[in-house]
């Protein structure tokens, strides 16, 4: 047999940015998860990261964890199934379903885990799960984990969707999935119409919101709220690390279906519960946005500010996403100048990501940037000055 290590010496195309100087991962902050970091001993403008409503340095937030910190201890030693669930677990829970406006919430530990938990567990042996191409990276292996058939559309297209569910044999079940905000393109499913043909097929719809809470919808209800659609998708899915400032996922449904889910759900019985600081962080951070609905507001002003000033100075954005979206991404096609870009703008002062296939469709790789509820406008003005100027260098 050949040597299972073997594929970890051959050259490969991190090795070869590495040696261009352009490897865009893992840099250090020194700082604060703010609009402004320290990085690599350099202050640079963050337009790179999910913390939207730019409360991973509000102070209520900080003295929850700290409190529950102290209070409750560093961990809980056990799954939620034996002995790591606390009050504290059951009153974010509570709460966020009420938000919600749904039944029930089930937490997990991370994101990632809750999407491999849900779909694992709601699709067995015989049943079909349809996918979006965009969706993210976790619900693909949620698909993986469980014994269901998975069928994929086109992105957005529900002439493919269609297909998909008219080849679902009627004695099968079937959960349409989509992400409600897609992570790389900023754009917004088309709820209305996914649902509109799971009605007509017999299907049940689950929307992965991770970069919907907070962002849009009544009060950052997210985007079935936002379309009016709350009593039509049947799971909701979403992050704790964005809008929430914090760590950990939940899946909110009706009463039977979240029971269900505890008590079938390998990655949700066998996991750690959420540590009590990140559970009181983001309670807190929950609270704030329930009183504080003018974040999402401000946010939302942001986005449409840096896209109409990134519009003025003539630069491609790619279009399909509300103006609204704080995910706003700016074309450069290619993987290795979109990594000498990510670099040029990373050594002037700007963070941004660099998304590459297959995060992105071939010959349409791009800068990611995110915005927060906090960013200024004059911070914007720096940021997109800068962003002009190095993108001015290159023939996009």
């Amino acid at each position: 047999m050949i040597d299972l290590f073997e594929k970890t010496e051959k050259h490969s195309f991190v090795d070869d940015v590495r040696e261009q100087n352009i490897y865009p991962y893992f840099h250090a902050l020194q700082s604060r998860q703010d609009t402004v970091v320290q990085m690599e001993g350099k202050r640079r403008i963050m337009l790179g990261s999910n913390n939207y409503l730019g409360l991973t340095t509000n102070p209520e937030v900080i003295e929850a964890g700290v409190e529950a910190y102290k209070n409750l201890g560093s961990g809980c030693s056990g799954s939620r199934f034996l002995n790591g669930t606390l009050e504290l677990h059951l009153e974010l829970e509570a709460e966020l379903a009420k938000f919600l406006r749904k039944d029930s919430v089930v937490t997990f530990s991370t994101g990632f885990q809750t999407n491999l938990g849900i779909i694992s567990a709601i699709v067995g042996r015989g049943d079909y799960v349809i996918m979006d191409r965009e969706n993210h990276a976790s619900l693909y292996d949620g698909c993986k984990l469980s014994y269901g058939t998975m069928l994929r559309y086109r992105h957005g297209d529900m002439a493919d969707l269609e297909k998909c569910l008219q080849k679902v044999p009627e004695t099968a079940g079937c959960l349409i999935v989509t992400d409600g905000v897609f992570s790389m393109g900023g754009d917004i499913a088309k709820l209305p119409e996914i649902c509109a043909l799971a009605e007509k097929y017999g299907a049940r719809v689950m929307v992965d919101d991770a970069h919907g809470l907070g962002v849009i919808g009544e009060g950052g209800r997210g985007t079935a709220s936002y379309f009016g659609l709350e009593d039509k998708v049947d799971i909701y899915m979403g992050t704790f690390s964005k809008s929430l400032a914090s760590l950990g996922g939940y899946m909110a449904a009706s009463a039977r279906v979240a029971d269900y889910v505890r008590h079938s759900s390998r990655p949700f019985i066998f996991s750690a519960s959420i540590p009590p600081a990140n559970c009181a962080a983001a309670l807190a951070a929950l609270r704030i946005l329930e009183s504080h609905p003018e974040l999402v507001e401000t946010l939302q002003e942001n986005a449409r500010y840096m896209r109409k000033c990134l519009a003025e100075r003539g630069i491609k954005m790619r279009l399909g996403g509300g103006e609204m979206i704080p995910i706003v991404p700016i074309f450069t096609y290619e993987p290795i100048p979109t990594l000498t870009i990510t670099k040029d703008l990373y050594d002037h002062g700007v963070f941004v990501n660099a998304s590459l296939p297959p995060a992105t469709a071939p010959h349409e790789a791009l800068l990611r940037c995110s915005l927060m509820a906090s960013h200024t406008h004059e911070l914007i003005d720096e940021a997109v000055g800068i962003i002009a100027e190095v993108l001015g260098r290159y023939d996009l």
